[in-house]
Protein backbone atom coordinates (compact mmCIF):
# COMPACT_ATOMS: atom_id res chain seq x y z
CA UNK A 1 0.00 0.00 0.00
CA UNK A 2 1.44 3.40 -1.08
CA UNK A 3 4.65 1.52 -1.80
CA UNK A 4 6.93 4.33 -2.97
CA UNK A 5 5.86 6.48 0.02
CA UNK A 6 6.46 3.82 2.68
CA UNK A 7 9.90 2.38 1.86
CA UNK A 8 11.88 2.27 5.11
CA UNK A 9 15.22 4.05 4.62
CA UNK A 10 17.13 2.05 7.23
CA UNK A 11 15.94 -1.24 5.75
CA UNK A 12 16.89 -0.14 2.22
CA UNK A 13 20.36 1.02 3.30
CA UNK A 14 20.96 -2.27 5.16
CA UNK A 15 20.13 -4.20 1.95
CA UNK A 16 22.41 -1.95 -0.11
CA UNK A 17 25.14 -2.40 2.48
CA UNK A 18 25.38 -6.11 1.56
CA UNK A 19 26.76 -5.21 -1.88
CA UNK A 20 28.07 -1.63 -1.56
CA UNK A 21 31.06 -1.31 0.75
CA UNK A 22 31.81 2.34 -0.04
CA UNK A 23 30.34 4.44 2.79
CA UNK A 24 30.40 7.62 0.68
CA UNK A 25 28.01 6.11 -1.90
CA UNK A 26 25.63 4.91 0.84
CA UNK A 27 25.75 8.37 2.39
CA UNK A 28 24.95 9.97 -0.97
CA UNK A 29 21.96 7.62 -1.47
CA UNK A 30 20.62 8.44 1.99
CA UNK A 31 20.94 12.16 1.27
CA UNK A 32 18.93 11.62 -1.90
CA UNK A 33 16.23 9.78 0.08
CA UNK A 34 15.86 12.53 2.71
CA UNK A 35 16.33 15.50 0.36
CA UNK A 36 12.59 16.30 0.40
CA UNK A 37 10.12 17.02 -2.37
CA UNK A 38 8.56 20.23 -3.67
CA UNK A 39 4.78 20.43 -3.14
CA UNK A 40 3.73 23.68 -4.78
CA UNK A 41 6.16 26.22 -3.35
CA UNK A 42 6.82 24.29 -0.12
CA UNK A 43 9.52 21.68 0.55
CA UNK A 44 8.21 18.63 2.41
CA UNK A 45 10.57 16.31 4.28
CA UNK A 46 10.84 12.69 3.15
CA UNK A 47 11.52 10.69 6.30
CA UNK A 48 10.13 7.60 4.56
CA UNK A 49 9.75 6.49 0.97
CA UNK A 50 11.63 7.10 -2.26
CA UNK A 51 10.89 10.52 -3.85
CA UNK A 52 8.51 9.92 -6.77
CA UNK A 53 9.87 11.41 -9.98
CA UNK A 54 13.45 10.93 -8.87
CA UNK A 55 15.64 9.03 -11.33
CA UNK A 56 16.91 6.66 -8.61
CA UNK A 57 13.50 5.87 -7.08
CA UNK A 58 12.39 3.00 -9.39
CA UNK A 59 15.80 1.33 -9.02
CA UNK A 60 15.86 1.63 -5.22
CA UNK A 61 12.28 0.40 -4.97
CA UNK A 62 13.13 -2.64 -7.10
CA UNK A 63 16.16 -3.38 -4.93
CA UNK A 64 14.02 -3.75 -1.81
CA UNK A 65 11.40 -5.86 -3.62
CA UNK A 66 14.18 -8.02 -5.07
CA UNK A 67 14.36 -9.47 -1.53
CA UNK A 68 10.75 -10.61 -1.95
CA UNK A 69 11.62 -12.25 -5.30
CA UNK A 70 14.42 -14.26 -3.68
CA UNK A 71 12.15 -15.29 -0.81
CA UNK A 72 9.42 -16.51 -3.18
CA UNK A 73 11.99 -18.42 -5.24
CA UNK A 74 13.42 -19.98 -2.07
CA UNK A 75 9.92 -21.24 -1.23
CA UNK A 76 9.55 -22.74 -4.72
CA UNK A 77 6.59 -20.52 -5.64
CA UNK A 78 5.71 -19.48 -9.18
CA UNK A 79 5.12 -15.75 -9.45
CA UNK A 80 5.33 -12.67 -11.65
CA UNK A 81 6.08 -9.18 -10.34
CA UNK A 82 6.09 -5.77 -12.01
CA UNK A 83 7.12 -2.96 -9.60
CA UNK A 84 4.81 -3.38 -6.60
CA UNK A 85 2.18 -5.51 -8.41
CA UNK A 86 2.61 -9.24 -7.94
CA UNK A 87 0.74 -12.47 -8.75
CA UNK A 88 1.64 -15.74 -6.98
CA UNK A 89 0.37 -18.95 -8.59
CA UNK A 90 -0.62 -22.01 -6.54
CA UNK A 91 -2.79 -25.10 -7.15
CA UNK A 92 -5.59 -24.71 -4.59
CA UNK A 93 -7.54 -22.12 -2.61
CA UNK A 94 -6.24 -23.64 0.65
CA UNK A 95 -2.63 -23.21 -0.52
CA UNK A 96 -3.44 -19.66 -1.65
CA UNK A 97 -4.71 -18.69 1.81
CA UNK A 98 -1.64 -20.17 3.46
CA UNK A 99 0.75 -18.43 1.03
CA UNK A 100 -1.06 -15.08 1.33
CA UNK A 101 -0.79 -15.13 5.12
CA UNK A 102 2.89 -16.11 5.17
CA UNK A 103 3.97 -13.73 2.36
CA UNK A 104 2.02 -10.84 3.94
CA UNK A 105 3.77 -11.55 7.24
CA UNK A 106 7.17 -11.58 5.48
CA UNK A 107 6.52 -8.28 3.65
CA UNK A 108 5.33 -6.48 6.78
CA UNK A 109 7.83 -7.85 9.32
CA UNK A 110 10.97 -8.35 7.22
CA UNK A 111 10.68 -5.64 4.54
CA UNK A 112 8.73 -3.22 6.79
CA UNK A 113 6.21 -2.50 4.03
CA UNK A 114 2.42 -2.59 4.20
CA UNK A 115 0.23 -4.93 2.16
CA UNK A 116 -2.93 -3.41 0.73
CA UNK A 117 -5.50 -5.92 1.99
CA UNK A 118 -8.35 -4.31 0.06
CA UNK A 119 -6.68 -4.84 -3.30
CA UNK A 120 -5.03 -8.17 -2.46
CA UNK A 121 -7.27 -11.15 -3.11
CA UNK A 122 -7.39 -14.85 -3.92
CA UNK A 123 -9.02 -15.83 -7.18
CA UNK A 124 -8.84 -17.83 -10.38
CA UNK A 125 -6.95 -16.25 -13.32
CA UNK A 126 -10.18 -15.16 -15.07
CA UNK A 127 -11.16 -13.20 -11.90
CA UNK A 128 -7.90 -11.23 -11.77
CA UNK A 129 -6.95 -7.86 -13.26
CA UNK A 130 -3.18 -7.53 -13.64
CA UNK A 131 -1.50 -4.60 -15.41
CA UNK A 132 -4.69 -4.04 -17.40
CA UNK A 133 -5.01 -7.71 -18.42
CA UNK A 134 -7.28 -10.55 -17.39
CA UNK A 135 -7.17 -14.19 -18.51
CA UNK A 136 -9.44 -16.67 -20.25
CA UNK A 137 -9.08 -20.42 -20.73
CA UNK A 138 -8.87 -22.07 -24.14
CA UNK A 139 -6.90 -25.32 -23.57
CA UNK A 140 -4.62 -23.15 -21.40
CA UNK A 141 -4.91 -19.72 -19.82
CA UNK A 142 -4.28 -16.81 -22.19
CA UNK A 143 -4.31 -13.02 -21.67
CA UNK A 144 -6.82 -10.50 -22.94
CA UNK A 145 -7.61 -6.85 -22.17
CA UNK A 146 -9.65 -6.47 -18.98
CA UNK A 147 -13.12 -4.95 -19.26
CA UNK A 148 -11.99 -1.89 -17.26
CA UNK A 149 -9.11 -1.33 -19.72
CA UNK A 150 -11.52 -1.53 -22.66
CA UNK A 151 -14.01 0.82 -20.96
CA UNK A 152 -11.19 3.27 -20.29
CA UNK A 153 -10.07 3.52 -23.93
CA UNK A 154 -13.71 3.79 -25.09
CA UNK A 155 -14.15 6.80 -22.76
CA UNK A 156 -10.96 8.38 -24.15
CA UNK A 157 -12.06 7.76 -27.75
CA UNK A 158 -15.39 9.42 -27.04
CA UNK A 159 -13.60 12.44 -25.57
CA UNK A 160 -11.37 12.76 -28.66
CA UNK A 161 -14.30 12.40 -31.07
CA UNK A 162 -16.77 14.71 -29.35
CA UNK A 163 -18.54 17.11 -31.71
CA UNK A 164 -18.04 19.93 -29.18
CA UNK A 165 -14.24 19.92 -29.61
CA UNK A 166 -13.56 22.79 -31.99
CA UNK A 167 -10.50 21.50 -33.80
CA UNK A 168 -10.03 20.17 -37.34
CA UNK A 169 -10.97 16.58 -38.12
CA UNK A 170 -7.40 15.95 -39.30
CA UNK A 171 -6.13 16.89 -35.81
CA UNK A 172 -8.78 14.68 -34.18
CA UNK A 173 -7.73 11.77 -36.38
CA UNK A 174 -4.09 12.33 -35.38
CA UNK A 175 -4.89 12.23 -31.64
CA UNK A 176 -7.18 9.20 -32.05
CA UNK A 177 -4.49 7.34 -34.01
CA UNK A 178 -1.88 8.08 -31.32
CA UNK A 179 -4.20 6.69 -28.65
CA UNK A 180 -5.10 3.55 -30.63
CA UNK A 181 -1.50 2.85 -31.64
CA UNK A 182 -0.28 3.02 -28.02
CA UNK A 183 -3.17 0.91 -26.69
CA UNK A 184 -2.83 -1.83 -29.32
CA UNK A 185 0.96 -2.03 -28.97
CA UNK A 186 0.53 -2.57 -25.22
CA UNK A 187 -2.30 -5.12 -25.37
CA UNK A 188 -1.32 -6.99 -28.57
CA UNK A 189 0.25 -9.84 -26.59
CA UNK A 190 -3.32 -10.78 -25.64
CA UNK A 191 -6.40 -11.71 -27.67
CA UNK A 192 -7.92 -8.33 -28.62
CA UNK A 193 -9.38 -9.01 -32.08
CA UNK A 194 -13.03 -8.54 -31.04
CA UNK A 195 -12.12 -5.48 -29.00
CA UNK A 196 -10.36 -3.84 -31.96
CA UNK A 197 -13.41 -4.46 -34.16
CA UNK A 198 -15.53 -2.69 -31.54
CA UNK A 199 -13.07 0.21 -31.22
CA UNK A 200 -12.99 0.62 -35.01
CA UNK A 201 -16.79 0.69 -35.19
CA UNK A 202 -17.08 3.27 -32.38
CA UNK A 203 -14.32 5.49 -33.81
CA UNK A 204 -15.62 5.53 -37.39
CA UNK A 205 -19.22 6.09 -36.35
CA UNK A 206 -18.32 9.04 -34.12
CA UNK A 207 -15.88 10.44 -36.68
CA UNK A 208 -18.65 10.47 -39.29
CA UNK A 209 -20.73 12.55 -36.88
CA UNK A 210 -17.83 15.02 -36.53
CA UNK A 211 -17.59 15.39 -40.33
CA UNK A 212 -21.38 15.75 -40.58
CA UNK A 213 -21.30 18.59 -38.06
CA UNK A 214 -18.45 20.35 -39.92
CA UNK A 215 -20.61 20.41 -43.05
CA UNK A 216 -23.09 22.48 -40.97
CA UNK A 217 -26.00 23.32 -43.31
CA UNK A 218 -28.34 20.93 -45.20
CA UNK A 219 -27.40 22.54 -48.54
CA UNK A 220 -23.69 22.05 -47.88
CA UNK A 221 -24.33 18.45 -46.79
CA UNK A 222 -26.36 17.78 -49.95
CA UNK A 223 -23.60 19.18 -52.15
CA UNK A 224 -20.87 17.15 -50.43
CA UNK A 225 -22.83 13.90 -50.53
CA UNK A 226 -23.45 14.28 -54.27
CA UNK A 227 -19.73 14.95 -54.79
CA UNK A 228 -19.01 11.68 -52.94
CA UNK A 229 -21.18 9.66 -55.29
CA UNK A 230 -24.57 9.59 -53.53
CA UNK A 231 -27.67 9.94 -55.72
CA UNK A 232 -29.49 13.27 -55.43
CA UNK A 233 -32.62 11.68 -53.88
CA UNK A 234 -30.72 9.75 -51.18
CA UNK A 235 -28.46 12.74 -50.52
CA UNK A 236 -31.47 15.04 -50.04
CA UNK A 237 -33.16 12.64 -47.61
CA UNK A 238 -29.96 12.39 -45.57
CA UNK A 239 -29.16 16.13 -45.71
CA UNK A 240 -32.51 17.16 -44.20
CA UNK A 241 -32.64 14.34 -41.60
CA UNK A 242 -32.46 15.52 -37.98
CA UNK A 243 -30.21 13.89 -35.37
CA UNK A 244 -26.50 13.15 -35.77
CA UNK A 245 -26.70 9.62 -34.37
CA UNK A 246 -29.56 8.57 -36.65
CA UNK A 247 -28.24 10.06 -39.88
CA UNK A 248 -24.69 8.71 -39.41
CA UNK A 249 -26.04 5.14 -39.32
CA UNK A 250 -27.56 5.73 -42.75
CA UNK A 251 -26.15 3.52 -45.55
CA UNK A 252 -25.63 6.52 -47.81
CA UNK A 253 -23.51 8.29 -45.17
CA UNK A 254 -21.46 5.14 -44.53
CA UNK A 255 -20.87 4.79 -48.29
CA UNK A 256 -19.94 8.47 -48.73
CA UNK A 257 -17.64 8.45 -45.70
CA UNK A 258 -16.24 4.98 -46.34
CA UNK A 259 -13.43 3.44 -44.28
CA UNK A 260 -10.97 4.19 -47.12
CA UNK A 261 -11.99 7.87 -47.17
CA UNK A 262 -11.74 8.12 -43.38
CA UNK A 263 -8.21 6.72 -43.53
CA UNK A 264 -7.26 9.69 -45.75
CA UNK A 265 -7.84 11.92 -42.70
CA UNK A 266 -5.12 9.87 -41.01
CA UNK A 267 -7.56 7.75 -38.99
CA UNK A 268 -5.77 4.56 -37.93
CA UNK A 269 -7.59 1.22 -38.12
Amino acid sequence: EKFFDTVNHDKLISILNKEIKDGKILSLIRKFLVSGVMVGTQVEETEMGTPQGGNLSPLLANIILNELDWELERRGLRFVRYADDCIILVKSRKAAKRVMESVTRYIETKLLLKVNRQKSKIGRPKEIKYLGFTFYKYKEYKPKAHKKSVDKIVRKLKMLTTRKWGVSNVYKAKKVSELIRGWVNYFKIGNIRRVTWRLDAITRYRFRMCIWKHWKTPRNRLRNLIKLGISKGNAARAAWTHGYARVCRNESICFAMSNARLSKFGLLS
